[in-house]
């Protein structure tokens, strides 16, 4: 393939807003409002922008790395620029394990979505597996195309699930001055049920897990640099692209929660509806198309997904801590081995959990963390030159390289310390923990220590011969 068209291929800055889009919106936003509002009550729209904040606040530290770094990889390349090495290799292993594992979750949860939507049931094995595996086929099937091609796919998804967003804060808008039927924001938290208010009293705990919850409906940033190799000027590109990203999600999200607590919070808040942003609209046809967008932003992540989690791989691979056969791409431009590779596990993995997502996604979660810690980190040493390995002479600027990094992690460890572990790592039942959920504890145990320990014994081997 010549010099010119893979040019061509690569993704400018536009595109790389729609793949932050892309990778930012995916179910979150249509499934857990109704999660934060009783968490959170008439606060819930603070919470969301807190969440925005935060999640802008770490972007800056992503997007400060991109410009000293635009090796694919991510939190991968500038770990190992800036610590070497050993903390790369094994920062690499981690984030690849969770991003294959994320879209494995994310495909599944389209499946389990759509076949909710259709009035089947998302609890039976042998649907869910069917359904699976041939999601899976059309996103490998789109990325055989080329990645032409899945730029034109990413765009269209991008497209589509903003329309769906839109459409609902313009349908709430016309409902509210036609009916003249709202509520004030407070409402939300004299609601009951069965005779007990929904929203709890507000701890800092309860308030941290209101945000975090609403801060997962913003996660996937911190993958839009995996394969900033196959991005036009990723240097230039990603520190405007990805803020540019996140404050347009942002207010789409602010907009649709505040749309949905003023128009009917009880219903968001108790519906069992999979798609719980639709159940506040009675129109059959409005309902309808809110659940298409929902679907259409569900598979635009998924194609995002299958974007960037090989791309993590084949960077290990250039970087020579990996056999340096992953690295082989198609006539059009399509990192075959590792895509293949990152597809087996997004789909063993769910299947050997029978699809019981809760620990999947938290260990997805944990690894995130580990990445908010080390990255800002990383653009501290970028700054005063105590990288390991070069980098590119980059502006300096002491409030993105130095202030906003150590917010960063100072914001990540407040929201560890107070994160409720008990709800994560034990069975709850009735609001109590009543054991151990050693599903969890395991799941963790091979994420962060035996699956680096294997990758490491295939990279030593790999390197001797």
């Amino acid at each position: 393939m010549n010099t010119s068209k893979r040019a061509n291929d690569k993704l400018g800055f536009w595109s790389i807003v729609f793949l932050a889009i892309n990778s930012i919106i995916g179910s979150g936003i249509f499934l857990t409002p109704g999660s934060v509002v009783s968490q959170a009550g008439s606060k819930a729209l603070v919470v969301y922008l807190i969440a925005a904040a935060f999640a802008s606040i770490l972007a800056i530290s992503f997007s400060a790395a991109a410009k000293y770094v635009t090796k694919s990889g991510a939190s991968y390349a500038y770990s190992k620029a800036a610590f070497g090495d050993n903390v790369g290799f094994y920062v690499g292993i981690l984030r690849y394990f969770s991003a294959s594992v994320a879209w494995g979750v994310m495909a599944v949860g389209v499946i389990k979505s759509a076949i909710s939507i259709f009035g089947g049931n998302p609890d039976n094995f042998t649907s869910v597996t069917v359904g699976f595996l041939i999601l899976m086929l059309l996103i490998t099937v789109i990325n055989l195309f080329g990645q032409k091609f899945v730029k034109v796919v990413m765009n269209m998804a991008t497209v589509g699930k903003l329309a769906a967003l839109l459409l609902i804060i313009v349908a709430g808008v016309v409902l509210l001055i036609t009916t003249g039927a709202s509520h004030s924001l407070g409402a939300a938290d004299q609601i009951t049920q069965n005779g007990q208010k929904i929203v709890p009293t507000l701890t800092t705990t309860g308030f941290v897990m209101a945000v975090v919850s609403a801060f997962y409906a913003f996660t996937g940033f911190e993958s839009v640099a995996s394969g900033s190799e196959d991005m036009q000027k990723p240097e230039k590109n990603l520190p405007r692209a990805i803020p540019l990203a996140i404050f347009v999600i942002a207010a789409i999200y602010i907009g649709v929660v505040a749309v949905a607590m003023v128009l009917d919070p009880k219903t968001l808040m108790t519906t069992k509806q999979v798609v719980a942003i639709s159940a506040i609209f009675k129109n059959d046809l409005l309902r309808d198309v809110i659940l298409v967008g929902a679907l259409i932003s569900m598979l635009g992540i998924n194609v995002a997904s299958s974007f960037n989690a090989p791309r993590i791989l084949e960077a290990m691979a250039r970087e020579h801590q990996l056999p340096d056969s992953l690295i082989k791409r198609t006539e059009n431009n399509f990192p075959i081995r590792t895509f293949f590779i990152s597809e087996a596990l997004a789909i063993l993995v769910p299947l050997a959990f029978q699809y019981n997502m809760v620990n999947l996604i938290t260990l997805s979660a944990m690894v995130r963390f580990l990445g908010f810690i080390i990255v800002p980190l990383a653009v501290i040493s970028f700054y005063y030159g105590k990288n390991k390995e070069a980098v590119l002479p980059a502006p300096k600027n002491i409030l993105t390289d130095i202030f906003v990094p150590i917010l960063s992690i100072v914001l990540v460890i407040f929201l560890l310390v107070n994160y409720n572990w008990q709800a994560q790592f034990g069975i709850i039942k009735n609001g109590q923990v009543i054991g151990v959920n050693w599903y969890a504890i395991m799941m963790m145990a091979f994420g962060f220590v035996l699956l680096p320990l294997i990758m490491f014994a295939v990279s030593k081997n790999a390197q001797k011969k």
